[in-house]
């Protein structure tokens, strides 16, 4: 049996509306575009990614990416579906207007990042590379950069990639060692070979936009000493007509565990021509820009791929007989199983924690950068827990649906392993879980003495303030449970910050810290979820749904804050 893809635009409707106490698509728009013409919006790319996407996600899975005579061949249909999506505008759509697009609000495009993701997530890291090379170029590249490479970016024509990784830099980057040396024409000869580059080669484009991190001759040693070029694959005039081919060759595709469809290639540079982004030895936060960005998507990625599998389990879960089920008659299928029950409302309890989190922060982000101060803190704050949190844990939903399936779910043919073999990498890439709870620790929490995680629990402790205060059982039982967990976060944090900037202590339990922050965000994003519930004039259809899914998370997800903080307190152990 094989599920069509839904997009969720009923949970979209109320995170845009309701859920956050305002219409904050109209927010951050002035009022230009509405709630009601965001989930128009969702609803069309649901229908696009069901149509299109989704049905080229398995078999895209089943062929791979090929290396053919030094190019790269996707499967069928990809080709045609890339250019249905540049010429339907999506591309452009959440392209900045600054950069020449239509300038979609945060909140919109993380639902849009879920969508693709949902229905094609080899597919889509096409989009979420392109999309993040769009902020990095707007943000740094001159004005020749701009009009040639970024506006062809922008109309989809064109797409982008991310140039870090070597067989000798992986996550430390200070030990890039490819060279870029000045030519008399003002562009660069870059020499050196890049690994692990998603959709680095394809055939599906006319034209791939390497954005690369080099070292240039004299440069400072470590990362001190990056510089970022952009490095066309197919090289073009001033007036931006292709010409030749440039002197980088995709050497290998990397033979991966999951998204097989995502061409994951090993490119070498030789001599290739490129030109400077930015300034000399400030490629690194030239890069970060984009990293950033890519960061925030992995998100949207991993709320993605596990509402994908979780759709699986509710559908297979649906048909199924197996066994007698308990106070229920013969012939019930397996979803009223307790313990089945109890998988498909753990699945569906923190996919909506992540996704209402992602658009929390997406929306957070936008208004960071308007106001600054406080805001940016809490933004920046957001990133790597968005990050780390979300993607672990679709891991965990990913197997829990392969669970639900039984012995099917180990066979290809459910389409339920899939999901499970393209969600591991997503702990991994951009940035590991590891080095995202580094940056939060080092950077975030000790380096200001816990200053912004007190302002979001202080936040959090406003939302329990509100519930406990409401005529309602479940709000009461919510605002306990974070409550609860908000003051076992307020210790973990104190441990943290006792332990020191230089301590292994801090570091050896950065990870469980990080876990902790976002299992406690998601019963955050629950109590205003059931907030946002009693304050409607009028009760509606998914009001039980919202409640009982707030109640599941605080009994059996929210709990993971007391253990993680009993990890944080133990520090390093010797």
């Amino acid at each position: 049996m094989d599920t069509p893809y839904a997009a969720p635009a009923d949970d979209y409707a109320f995170l845009f509306a309701e859920a956050f106490g305002a219409d904050i698509v109209a927010r951050a728009t002035e009022g230009e575009l509405t709630a009601d013409d965001a989930v128009e919006i969702v609803q069309a790319a649901g229908e696009f990614a069901a149509s299109v996407l989704s049905p080229l996600e398995r078999p895209g899975d089943r062929e791979g990416a090929q290396l053919v005579d030094g190019t790269v061949r996707l499967p069928d249909g990809f080709s045609a579906a890339y250019r249905a999506f540049a010429e339907a505008g999506w591309i452009t759509a959440e392209a900045p207007v600054s950069a020449g697009g239509d300038g979609l609000p945060g909140a919109v495009r993380a639902a849009l990042g879920e969508i693709w993701n949902g229905s094609n997530a080899a597919f889509a890291l096409c989009w979420l590379l392109s999309a993040s090379q769009i902020h990095a170029l707007d943000a740094a590249a001159s004005e020749e950069i701009r009009e040639i490479y970024l506006s062809r970016l922008v109309s989809g024509r064109w797409t982008g990639t991310m140039n870090l990784t070597e067989p000798g830099a992986g996550s430390d980057l200070g030990a890039i060692t490819t060279i870029a040396r000045p030519r008399d024409d003002g562009s660069w000869g870059i020499t050196g070979q890049k690994i692990f580059i998603t959709w680095g080669d394809h055939d599906v484009a006319e034209n791939i936009v390497h954005l690369v991190l080099a070292r240039t001759p004299g440069a400072p040693e470590g990362a001190r000493g990056l510089s970022l070029f952009v490095a066309p694959r197919i090289l073009v005039d001033a007036q931006g007509r292709l010409g030749e081919r440039n002197a980088v060759t995709t050497i290998a595709v990397e033979h991966k565990l999951g998204i097989h469809g995502s061409p994951t290639c090993t490119l070498a540079y030789d001599d290739a021509t490129g030109y400077l982004v930015g300034e000399l030895n400030a490629g690194l936060a030239g890069m970060f820009v984009m990293m950033n960005s890519a960061r925030a998507g992995m998100g949207f990625q991993a709320t993605g791929i596990a509402e994908r599998a979780r759709q699986r389990a509710v559908a297979y879960s649906a048909e199924r007989v197996q066994g007698p089920v308990l106070d229920r008659p013969a012939g019930t299928t397996i979803q009223d199983h307790p313990d089945v029950r109890r998988l498909l409302l753990s699945m569906d309890s923190d996919v909506f924690a992540m996704r209402a989190l992602g658009v929390f922060v997406a929306d957070l982000l936008e208004r960071s950068g308007r106001s600054g101060g406080q805001e940016t803190a809490l933004a920046e704050l957001f990133v790597p827990i968005l990050k780390g949190w979300a993607t672990e844990d679709a891991v965990q939903i990913t197997s829990d649906a392969i669970q639900v399936h039984g012995g099917m779910g180990f066979i290809e043919d459910t389409g339920a392993a899939q999901h499970y073999r393209d969600a591991r990498i997503m702990p991994i890439y951009e940035g590991t879980t590891a080095i995202q709870a580094n940056d939060l620790v080092g950077r975030k929490v000790i380096r200001d003495g816990g200053a912004t995680v007190e302002e979001l629990l202080r936040r959090m402790t406003e939302t329990v303030e509100a519930l406990s205060a409401a005529d309602d059982p479940a709000a009461k039982r919510t605002a306990e449970r974070l409550s609860r967990a908000v003051d076992a976060a307020r210790r973990a944090t104190a441990d943290l910050i006792g332990f020191g900037a230089g301590s292994r202590d801090a570091y050896a339990t950065s990870v469980p810290f990080l876990l902790l922050l976002g299992a406690l965000s998601g019963g955050w994003m629950h109590a205003l979820a059931v907030q946002a519930v009693l304050m409607r004039g009028e009760p509606r259809a998914d009001d039980a749904r919202r409640l009982s899914l707030a109640d599941f998370y605080g009994a059996h997800h929210l709990p993971r804050v007391h253990a993680l903080a009993e990890t944080v307190a133990a520090g390093e152990i010797r």
